[in-house]
């Protein structure tokens, strides 16, 4: 680690301290459950806070799409996922004088490993997967593990994945503790057969974070029908698997998925979604200023999975837009996924896999959904889900994939 880093690290702690003792350690007076993980963290605190309502309790939440504390509710959109040291150990003096018995939060790696958190007396920790991504700050895996892994130092149940290659590790970190496995295919506390349910969230993943919630929340005693029951009620959030519905003979799905393994899990599910003759058409971009390495292999996953890939912008910050492409496009080359011109669009009803370069995102959508989709394709577009800017240099515009889906959909002749 850097001393810029190791710098920053010790100002979060410093401030994280001062909020902590300022607000009079509010957290030891919640049942404060983590969520961490690479994918599946928003999904899985909104699930976790939507069980412990149903069950009558009193809680409190905060996810990078929103924050419900009491009964008051904030759009966040955070770019940033877990807040500053200050807005946490507000929040959880808000819940405590709101009557809150408990307090979900998503806890990111930066969260964890640069001390925004301290202060936060974890009760209960689950972990949704741990999979490549952050690397540009953490620069391996075992280091970005490690930050996950803090989640786990002090709480009294952890809830681990069994199906995820964080498991080995992070059941040896927690041997001293009171530990709850999930998985949907080996034998654990919570899977499929032993707490079956029924849900009408999409795709296998979402299964999983079902388990993990559910292992959360029996752990505090509701019982194994009321879980039940609230997981059948989820709806779902803004900006994953979200379905944009103008009337078109094709579906067009806005997803949050902007790692590797998010944008796998999503392609391979949606290509069972599309008709027989229908083509996946995958819409997005890779953030500047962020994990490098991941570029590549996202080119690679959509290349290989999707039969039409557009890459375009995702937040490219100071960074050249086109040079992030282009690594994009190196890891389609790698799938034997063939490059086309926009002029080009005839060919893509050949049978091959095929990739253009639009990097401007509105122009991109509107290429995807106005020249290229026919009746039963499947378009997505990925990687800014329920955020509501773009970051260009160091500015951020207002954005919204869902407003530029509907406009263009409705702009489609």
């Amino acid at each position: 680690m850097g001393f810029l880093n190791r710098l920053k690290n010790y100002y979060h702690l410093l401030t994280a301290t001062f909020f902590a003792v300022f607000y009079r350690f509010p957290s030891r007076k919640l049942t404060l459950i983590g969520v961490t993980g690479t994918d599946g963290k928003t999904t899985t605190v909104n699930l976790i806070y939507h069980l412990l309502k149903g069950a009558g309790k009193k809680v409190s939440m905060v996810s990078s799409v929103n924050a419900i504390i009491g009964e008051k509710a904030y759009d966040t959109g955070f770019h940033v996922t877990t807040p500053d040291p200050s807005n946490v150990q507000k929040y959880l003096r808000q819940a405590v004088d709101a009557g809150c018995q408990y307090f979900v939060l998503e806890s990111t790696s930066h969260g964890l490993a640069q001390n925004r958190l301290f202060g936060c007396f974890f009760k209960i920790g689950v972990v949704t997967n741990i999979t490549h991504e952050h690397l540009d700050y953490h620069k391996s895996y075992q280091s970005y593990l490690t930050a996950k892994a803090k989640l786990f130092d002090k709480v009294k149940t952890a809830v681990l994945n069994k199906d995820d290659q964080s498991y080995p590790y992070l059941e040896k970190i927690c041997k001293n503790r009171k530990c709850l496995t999930y998985s949907l295919k080996d034998k654990a506390d919570f899977n499929l057969t032993n707490f079956p349910f029924k849900t009408g969230l999409l795709g296998d993943y979402n299964l999983s974070n079902c388990l993990a919630a559910a292992a959360i929340v029996s752990s505090l005693g509701i019982d194994q029908k009321t879980i039940q029951e609230g997981l059948a009620s989820f709806r779902g959030l803004v900006g994953r698997l979200e379905n944009i519905n103008e009337g078109q003979d094709f579906k067009v799905i806005v997803d949050f998925a902007h790692t590797p393994n998010a944008l796998t899990r999503v392609l391979q599910f949606l290509k069972k979604e599309k008709s027989k003759t229908g083509k996946l058409i995958a819409v997005f971009g890779a953030a500047g200023l962020r994990d490098i390495q991941k570029r590549f292999l996202m080119g690679e996953v959509s290349g290989r999975l999707a039969d039409i890939t557009i890459l375009t912008a995702e937040d490219p910050r100071t960074e050249d837009v086109n040079k992030i492409i282009e690594k994009m496009a190196q890891g389609c080359l790698k799938a034997d996924c063939q490059e086309l011109k926009i002029d080009q669009i005839d060919k893509t009803r050949e049978g091959k896999r095929f990739f253009f370069r639009i990097p401007d995102r509105g122009k991109a959508i509107e290429f995807a959904v106005q020249k290229i989709a026919k009746k039963g394709d499947v378009v997505v577009i990925c990687g800014k889900g329920h955020e509501r800017s773009m970051c260009y240099g160091k500015t951020e515009y207002p954005w919204s994939d869902q407003k530029a889906a509907t406009q263009a959909l409705k702009n489609k002749k």
